[in-house]
């Protein structure tokens, strides 16, 4: 039987300029870190959406243990 490997996501130690929520996520959607603050900073002018998101992201979201 095939082991199944989980793709975790966590929020970067080395890809941070708050809390590392934007670099993991781009780690983890393997796309660029800009284009993640881009979303998040949009975001904020939707019913102030990205604020609220941001913050649990942070709270939610464990820091990468392997950086």
């Amino acid at each position: 039987m095939q082991e199944t490997k989980i793709k975790r996501i966590y929020r970067s130690k080395k890809d941070k300029a708050i809390a590392g929520v934007c670099g993991g996520m781009a780690e983890y959607l393997n796309v660029d870190t800009t284009i993640i603050r881009i979303f998040w900073a949009a975001s904020i002018f939707v019913g102030a959406f990205g604020i609220f998101a941001y913050i649990f992201c942070w709270i939610i979201i464990p820091k990468n243990p392997n950086q």
